[in-house]
């Protein structure tokens, strides 16, 4: 049954609280990191990688790489939630240890104990250490090309949790064995699930029922073990979680929110959004929200973009009205700019705004200073 009283929200108001929700006030990173749960990396850095280009908005004073810079200091993990990227420990705690199916072989299991016995000797190692240790060959990755078996194999054990990223050189994982989990008070698979349940909402909702299933069922990747479990989670959460009707849609968002009570939190400020920004995530749900397809096309051969290599979506107050490729050439930030209607805004009030967007841009791709 829909919540009456929440009956007559509308889109409007479903997209101003998705934007509002998720632009939280600045906080220190760790902060904001657990508040999201999740940050997804991306290895692309035009004109910085992803994961900065989300906390940029989230974490005061933030320059891009203090999320790599400051990693081995944090309690954060490198590891697969819905993607890859960077949660903190308590949700990986949740995904661990990860079950992983069909074993490997006894010949893979043998050359996969090797290098964690290299590892642990060693304290922590980067690829090119192992590789020269064990020197494992090529193999066929996931796009038909030919990667390096060794990196192939950290990347396996990696995910089964049995090793841990200890810090990034050059943007290279180092790889250090992972301590012992503590045994005491193991949730049970159940509550693993509502957790990482929550976890999903928290960082994208609102959400219409087709995507919260959609997203939620991602979860396999990040808790293979518990996959038998997950839509028995994802109809607790509908059960649990606030909802209403719009658009001719179900749309969910955590029980203790109250979407118009987000509304005051907008301002008039102009934002360049990481691809995968938890706003810009879902390009189903972006499109509906905002009236255009937004579309990724770093992969795209260059005669078919549309939008750019690496087009940042450009929110104003609450509306997406265009979008940004930002390079930097001989040390000056360049924005070039496109609009859905073909046109800038008028009046002085964008024109600032997008004025202060350059430059608060410029001084989050300067280099920190050293202390």
């Amino acid at each position: 049954m829909i919540d009456r009283a929440t009956s007559a929200i509308t889109l409007a108001d479903l997209r101003r609280y998705a934007i509002a929700r998720s632009l939280f006030a600045p906080s220190g990173l760790q902060r904001a990191i657990e508040r999201l749960g999740f940050v997804q990396a991306d290895p692309i850095r035009a004109p910085a990688r992803a994961q900065d280009l989300a906390l940029r908005h989230r974490v005061g004073d933030y320059h891009a790489g203090d999320l790599e810079r400051r990693y081995p200091e944090l309690p954060v993990e490198e590891d697969f939630f819905v993607n890859y990227g960077f949660v903190s420990r308590a949700v990986y705690a949740l995904m661990h240890p990860r079950i992983v199916r069909p074993a490997w072989s006894a010949t893979r299991r043998k050359r996969a104990l090797a290098v964690l016995d290299f590892v642990r000797e060693r304290g922590e190692a980067h690829p090119r250490d192992v590789d020269a240790q064990f020197a494992h060959g090529a193999v066929t990755n996931a796009w038909g090309g030919s990667s390096n078996a060794t990196t192939h194999l950290l990347d396996a054990i990696h995910y089964r949790g049995w090793l841990r990223v200890v810090r990034r050189e050059a943007g290279i994982r180092i790889y250090g064995v992972r301590p012992d989990p503590a045994v005491d008070d193991v949730p049970s698979p159940r509550a693993r699930l509502d957790a990482l349940v929550d976890v999903v909402v928290g960082k994208y909702a609102p959400l219409p029922a087709a995507r919260l299933g959609a997203v939620v069922r991602r979860l396999r990747y990040g808790a293979p073990q518990l996959a038998p479990g997950i839509d028995s989670a994802l109809a607790r959460a509908k059960r649990c979680l606030a909802h209403a009707r719009v658009d001719g849609a179900d749309w969910y968002w955590p029980a203790d929110e109250t979407p118009r009570e987000f509304a005051d939190a907008l301002d008039g400020e102009v934002r360049f959004l990481a691809p995968f920004d938890p706003i810009v995530w879902d390009r189903a749900r972006f499109e509906h929200f905002f009236g255009w397809a937004y579309r990724f096309e770093a992969y795209t051969p260059a005669q078919r973009r549309k939008l750019g290599y690496y087009a940042l979506p450009l929110l104003y107050g609450d509306a997406m009205i265009g979008w940004a490729n930002v390079t930097v050439k001989d040390g000056a930030l360049d924005a070039d700019i496109g609009y859905v209607r073909g046109n800038a805004p008028r009046g002085p009030a964008f024109a600032r705004a997008l004025d202060d967007e350059v430059a608060r841009m410029q001084t989050f791709l300067r280099p920190r200073p050293a202390v």
